[in-house]
């Protein structure tokens, strides 16, 4: 009996591992889905795949970052100006949708989700992103179309994982467009035209 009870604690403790290990981009996908937050909460080991879109938030939900384990958010097309610096405690995030939200600024911290390999940010009103943004070092791909950005710090030469970034229907001029390829020339990035718009 107490070899069986051993057997039973080791194999609890290998499935609770395993949940909280990370998965590729097929494994992400083909995790249940969570779409209602307190369902969520009460299955806070197992939620690696939340999708809040369309929830009518007013701020970003600080109980998410109760979820531990979570590998994949979408908080998108709700009203959502700033995210806390404290979502650098989902570690384990891989993908990040958060566009269409009326999002005004990105943590100064972001550079610290390791994990970070997808961001999608469209359809916002960002400016800028913090110098931190370089530091994402797993990052493959970046969604900022039709934003209000046009400075991009320094550490943008630190992406080197980055396969591409969309910065179309964006004001950006020819000389900054070029400046930017220069800082990344292995990532395709999606322009608009340049505009006239000076520097």
């Amino acid at each position: 009996m107490r070899k069986l009870l051993s057997i039973l604690f080791i194999l609890c403790v290998c499935s609770s591992f395993a949940q909280t290990e990370l998965l590729d981009s097929v494994g992400v996908m083909h995790t249940d889905e969570y779409t209602d937050l307190a369902v969520a909460l009460a299955n806070k080991e197992n939620v690696l795949r939340l999708n809040l879109r369309k929830k009518k938030y007013k701020t970003f939900p600080m109980e998410i970052l109760q979820l531990k384990n979570l590998q994949y958010l979408d908080v998108s097309k709700n009203s959502i100006k700033d995210l806390p610096d404290s979502i650098v405690t989902l570690t384990k995030l891989q993908f990040l949708y958060c566009s269409k939200t009326g999002l005004e600024r990105l943590p100064k911290n972001i550079g610290d989700m390791e994990n970070l390999k997808y961001v999608n940010f469209n359809q916002n009103e960002l400016t800028t992103l913090p110098y931190s943004f370089g530091r994402l070092e797993k990052l493959e791909h970046a969604d900022f179309w039709d934003n209000n950005m046009d400075e991009f710090p320094a550490s943008m030469n630190q992406l080197h994982n980055l396969k591409s970034i969309d910065l179309r229907n964006i004001m950006i001029s020819k000389t900054k467009q070029e400046a930017l390829q220069q800082q990344i020339p292995k990532t395709k990035i999606y322009f608009s035209a340049p505009c006239n718009c000076g520097g």
